[in-house]
């Protein structure tokens, strides 16, 4: 192969190097617009998105974030009717037991996360087993539950729609350990009150992906299938399932952040 003359790859080299120290465009105006928006292609006059500070870590609320237990007060908790949640609170976790409780905020679109641990000694098995739940807008359950070594009906386990769509795997810790939820729910979209739209939900379970964009039937029922039919809001609390569980189970990092 014929050699380059020192002289070209000198050239060569400082063309490279005047050109990483050229500016790059932060934006264009001569771009397409891209279809069914108003915005060219890396359009320079496009809004920036706000800036969020993310927590310090996974399980840290970012900024934009309604904490509802973060290890110390319950009062973004309430009970039945509206009361305090009775629910204790033992070395900065959450014990589940006294009722169900609501988040004293509605939401509708969402990013959740929560952790729980059921106790090795929980007395029972498949559905009696450290069992709990979240649900979504007080009506769609994401099923908390401990399936290690617990066998149940698939469409009951952590990770699925209760009553609907089992998880893609079952990716829970032995008790006594800590699970995680991380879960993007979608609302329903809503026209004068009616389900045009369904809910939708993706859900990771200890950092696995167990549900992707799944369709939500409608409000969940035990033992029974389920529609949108009737009326419905446009949002509404988040609800903790106490599931009679001995002893209970516990809850920490427990935040939701709404989305648009």
């Amino acid at each position: 192969m014929k050699k380059l003359p020192a002289l070209t790859l000198l050239a060569i080299f400082a063309a490279a190097c005047h050109g990483e120290d050229k500016p790059s465009p932060i934006g264009y105006e001569d771009t397409p617009i891209i279809p069914g928006t108003e915005w060219r292609v890396h359009d320079i006059k496009r809004p920036a998105p706000p800036v969020v500070a993310p927590g310090k870590t996974n399980a840290s609320a970012p900024a934009d974030a309604v904490v509802i237990f973060d290890g110390g007060s319950t009062d973004a908790l309430v009970s039945k009717d509206g009361k305090p949640c009775p629910w204790k609170v033992e070395n900065g976790e959450l014990l589940i037991a006294g009722g169900d409780c609501w988040t004293k905020e509605q939401f509708a679109s969402c990013q959740l996360h929560i952790e729980w641990m059921s106790a090795p000694e929980t007395k029972g098995n498949s559905q009696k087993k450290g069992n709990a739940g979240v649900f979504f807008m007080d009506r769609y359950e994401c099923q908390m539950l401990d399936c290690y070594n617990n066998p149940t009906y698939a469409d009951g386990m952590t990770g699925c729609i209760y009553g609907q769509t089992p998880p893609l795997v079952n990716a829970v810790r032995p008790a006594g350990e800590w699970q995680t939820y991380d879960i993007i729910f979608t609302a329903p979209k809503l026209k004068d009150g009616k389900v045009v739209e369904p809910a939708y939900v993706t859900t990771f379970v200890n950092g696995v992906c167990v549900q992707v964009h799944t369709k939500i039937m409608g409000p969940t029922k035990h033992k029974n299938i389920t529609n949108y039919d009737g009326v419905f809001p446009e949002k509404a609390p988040v609800r903790l399932q106490d599931h009679k569980n001995d002893p209970p189970v516990r809850v920490r990092n427990y935040w939701v952040r709404p989305l648009p």
